[in-house]
């Protein structure tokens, strides 16, 4: 299978793997082939990759290391507990937030249990729900980020729920900041940026007198953006003074945003934001938990379509667990799109003068969609 940008799938390709919505339905099936109209509704939707069949690639299977009941229960709790402080919050100025913790942790339990049941294994995350809300769905990657990291780092279970719950609640002070802000498509004024800042604040208080919450969990969403050079906020307390669970999420948290598809910026590149962070290793991240984050997390999933600066297009086929940045690419096209005859495969960790120039820029032959195709949505 061929794991495709939106923007350059046809009309005619086939879906390899479902697509859902954040309620957990299937909205587009396996086997659905596309129109141009599912696409352009794909696109609507905020959905960036998709998974496409291809023959040449049969035999690249990625097998998701979170479970789709896992995600799907993850996002629905984030979604209603964030709408639920919203909603009492603007009607009575108090809450009872007696339930956040309590409904977190059967949701930590399945988190950890779906990683510690792939010890060893690299994270690929590259989720292809639809994102009717970038808050809910950046907030399970960040907790499933961190408590990978927490895992290979050999934190106890309850260290793992600790940093996990405070990771999954980073952002809840953005139920607090005005929703004109939140979705504002252009830059904050800074006015509103001060306000935005405020949303690490917001987010303490609303945890930290929570009996089901440990208060280093809160101090996640209240020192995410503390830099180690004391650059961050709110306070800007550096190195020791920031707690270590905090780091972690404010490390993969910089990570995620990095790669996302925002109304006002295009997604960096998985290397790109790799190299963003790297470049403030020592100064705004801790090095030792770049250093891990780099050796656990694959940023090139299984199938990801790339092209090298040789100027030939691939796939990646296969992950180098001991360099995971530079995985093995299976050949496909030359450097003018042609289709090679016999595709050969490439160990991006041996050939260290090729590198993966740009990602989803593999040249796909024409289709002939199927007008008499079901409407799906």
């Amino acid at each position: 299978m061929l794991l495709m940008p939106i923007n350059m799938c046809h009309p005619g390709m086939r879906l390899a793997k479902n697509i859902y919505n954040d309620d957990g339905m299937v909205l587009l099936a396996v086997n659905v082939e596309l129109s141009q109209r599912l696409i352009d509704r794909l696109f609507t939707y905020g959905i960036d990759y998709i998974y496409i069949q291809d023959s040449r690639t049969n035999d690249i299977i990625q097998e998701d290391i979170i479970q789709d009941e896992t995600r799907t229960k993850a996002v629905l709790e984030i979604r209603n507990t964030f709408k639920k402080v919203m909603e009492d919050s603007n009607k009575r100025g108090a809450v009872n937030y007696y339930d956040i913790g309590r409904n977190f942790r059967d949701v930590m339990k399945m988190i950890i249990d779906d990683l510690s049941a792939h010890q060893g294994a690299m994270v690929m995350l590259n989720n292809i729900n639809v994102k009717d809300n970038y808050l809910f769905q950046h907030s399970v990657n960040v907790s499933i980020y961190a408590i990978m990291l927490g895992i290979s780092f050999g934190y106890s279970r309850e260290n793992l729920e600790t940093l996990g719950l405070g990771a999954l609640l980073h952002d809840i002070g953005k139920t607090k900041v005005p929703l004109g802000i939140l979705r504002k498509p252009s830059q904050l004024t800074e006015q509103e940026f001060t306000e935005m800042k405020n949303h690490t604040t917001y987010g303490f208080n609303i945890l930290k007198d929570e009996p089901n919450i440990p208060l280093l969990s809160a101090h996640c969403a209240l020192q995410h953006h503390e830099r180690i050079n004391g650059s961050g906020y709110p306070r800007g307390i550096q190195g020791t003074e920031i707690n270590e669970f905090a780091k972690w999420v404010g490390l993969v948290d910089s990570y995620d945003a990095m790669t996302t598809t925002r109304v006002y910026r295009r997604p960096l590149l998985p290397h790109e934001a790799m190299e963003q962070l790297f470049t403030g290793s020592g100064t705004m991240y801790d090095q030792s938990q770049i250093a891990l984050f780099r050796d656990k997390i694959a940023i090139y999933p299984l199938g990801i379509t790339v092209r090298l600066n040789t100027g030939e297009f691939g796939i990646v086929s296969k992950l180098n667990v001991t360099v995971p940045h530079r995985p093995i690419v299976r050949v496909l096209q030359d450097e003018s799109g042609q289709e090679l005859k016999e595709p050969y495969e490439i160990d991006l960790s041996t050939k260290l003068s090729t590198l993966i120039s740009d990602i989803g820029e593999i040249k796909v032959g024409e289709f002939d969609p199927d007008e008499s195709m079901p409407t799906i949505f």
